[in-house]
């Protein structure tokens, strides 16, 4: 019989797990079955493999399916190999709160379980939604609550029903990519990069040196109009065969420069120029460095205006309060903020961009079902720590003028952490 893991190791930092503590992970995949599971991955792989920076950014947001891959293919040997790592420990025990979840839920319940994870595993989609409620319901029950999938189990508008001391509470689970309130996008970007990076080196060869091109999107550069990325590499292409050093109109402007930057010695790696230009053009700034025996070519993009992430949170909150709560019952809208690194999470936080989004909905007319917005990253889910990472595992901002809001058997779901 297979042993599941209890959810109350959810924050536990490493665990050096033997095969028959991952024997679950088998549990997993059979929710959806072996087959949906070999060929997803193999589409991946195939997808990750046919290009560079496009690879890289399907590596990292595939990385769950990824990394329970590895996990199920440690092997006989995995007793000799190294332990898990605070990331894996963590991925593993939320794939165990699924095997659980499904041996508890109606049949009905665990079709709808099995059509989620089926549809989490197609297009372009990936796990974080589901792997985002089993967490959130994980850590509810590990507060003390008693935990009710109510959107499996019964088609509720809200995902989970949370109960203590007789007082209950809907919990909205979602999640908003930080994309979003970008104008240049992350995908967007890497296929631009990986259409450059042939004409680049090229050129390269004929003009040995190091270059810096700059570029102001004005219109952005967004996955929604793929023609934006080729017509942008025209432009970049005929200036290069033109000998240009200037190309500007209305939706942007590309400066073709010497690669010059204070600190930077000829030998420097490509993590090294690129830990530079994140010096010189700032978090928002998009980078890339290409390099060949003939010399090195580097790219820095800005967006006509600042990130608006905050601002699309908020405007998920006033989508989800409406449509997702019944009113007859405190709210909390739990939100997982996804596409988002270490450095753009702990500057949202550090500036109170999201706090203040969060304390800005609460005072319009459609908060007046919510208690509390709580949000997390992938930094608090894999278990960083320190700076990184919020370290109650999510940020919490209490509704002070809910009639909720002191109630003490809600406190551990809806107190402010800040």
């Amino acid at each position: 019989m297979t042993r599941t893991l209890p959810a109350k190791n959810l924050r536990e930092a490493e665990i050096a797990f033997p095969l028959p503590e991952l024997a679950h992970l088998s549990d997993f995949v059979g929710i959806v079955g072996a087959p949906v599971w070999r060929e997803r991955l193999a589409e991946l792989q195939t997808r990750i493999a046919a290009s560079n920076r496009q690879g890289s950014v399907l590596r990292q947001r595939h990385s769950l399916e990824l990394a329970l891959d590895r996990l199920l293919n440690r092997g006989p040997e995995s007793r000799t190999k190294p332990p898990l790592s605070a990331a894996e420990t963590r991925l593993a025990l939320i794939a165990a709160e699924c095997v659980t979840l499904a041996k508890q839920l109606t049949p009905e319940g665990r079709e709808r379980l099995r059509e989620r994870l089926q549809a989490a595993l197609s297009d372009d989609n990936t796990l974080i939604d589901l792997f985002h409620l089993l967490r959130t319901g994980a850590l509810y029950r590990e507060r003390g609550f008693s935990v009710f999938y109510a959107k499996l189990e019964e088609l509720a508008s809200y995902d989970l029903l949370l109960s203590r001391d007789d007082v209950e509470a809907e919990c909205v689970c979602d999640t908003v990519s930080a994309e979003i309130g970008r104008d240049i996008h992350r995908v967007a970007w890497a296929r631009f990069c990986d259409l450059a990076e042939a004409n680049l080196k090229a050129w390269l060869e004929g003009r040995p040196g190091r270059y810096l091109l700059k570029m102001t999107l004005t219109r952005g550069l967004t996955d929604a109009e793929p023609a934006m990325v080729t017509s942008l590499h025209d432009r970049l292409k005929t200036m290069l065969a033109s000998g240009n050093r200037l190309d500007q109109d209305p939706n942007a402007t590309l400066r073709l420069e010497p690669l010059s930057l204070a600190g930077t010695a000829t030998t420097a790696t490509e993590e090294g120029l690129i830990v530079r230009l994140r010096h010189e053009f700032g978090p928002e700034a998009h980078l890339s460095v290409a390099g060949c025996s003939a010399g090195v070519w580097a790219m820095a993009a800005r967006a006509g205006k600042r990130n608006e992430i905050a601002g699309s949170v908020h405007s998920r909150l006033d989508v989800l309060a409406p449509s997702r709560l019944s009113g007859t019952r405190p709210g909390i809208l739990s939100l997982f903020l996804e596409d988002i690194d270490r450095h753009e999470w702990r500057v949202l936080r550090e500036s109170l961009e999201l706090e203040g989004a969060a304390r800005h909905f609460m005072t319009c007319g459609g908060a007046s079902a919510v208690a509390a917005v709580t949000c997390y990253s992938r930094m608090e889910m894999f278990g960083l720590t320190g700076s990184d990472a919020v370290a109650d595992g999510e940020l919490r901002f209490r509704n002070p003028s809910h009639p909720a809001a002191k109630h003490p058997a809600l406190a551990a779901a809806i107190a402010s952490s800040n």
